[in-house]
């Protein structure tokens, strides 16, 4: 999902709601979430700008461990890498603050996959 071309073709939605904000609406109390369909977000009052590079969680954890739900059409949702809350080695991993994609983080972790990093 942080690959551009692969977040483009997965269709905005959110069946599973674990990460739904719950917020009152006319009619009652209403769930959004940032990363399902647009309209429908702001329809509950959300701000349009708040959806933009959103990226869905409930969906994206499950696929990870090869859990992702089949949808129609043959499609399957794509899995989501994330990197936990340590974030000591960004600082070493990109000195400049240049931007890197996660196949990066990847090739950097793989050699030393099992091995303890020096800090």
């Amino acid at each position: 999902m942080s690959e551009p071309e692969v977040a483009a073709t997965r269709r905005r939605v959110c069946d599973l709601g674990f990460l739904r904000t719950p917020v009152r609406g006319p009619r009652g109390l209403l769930y959004r979430c940032a990363a399902e369909p647009v309209r429908a977000y702001v329809r509950k009052g959300g701000d349009e700008a708040d959806t933009t590079g959103r990226q869905c969680l409930c969906n994206g954890s499950p696929a990870t461990i090869g859990q992702a739900q089949r949808r129609p059409g043959g499609r399957v949702e794509p899995p989501l890498v994330t990197i936990g809350k340590d974030l000591s080695f960004l600082p070493a991993h990109s000195p400049d603050g240049a931007p890197y994609t996660a196949a990066d983080v990847v090739r950097w972790l793989a050699p030393g996959a099992g091995a303890v990093r020096p800090a």
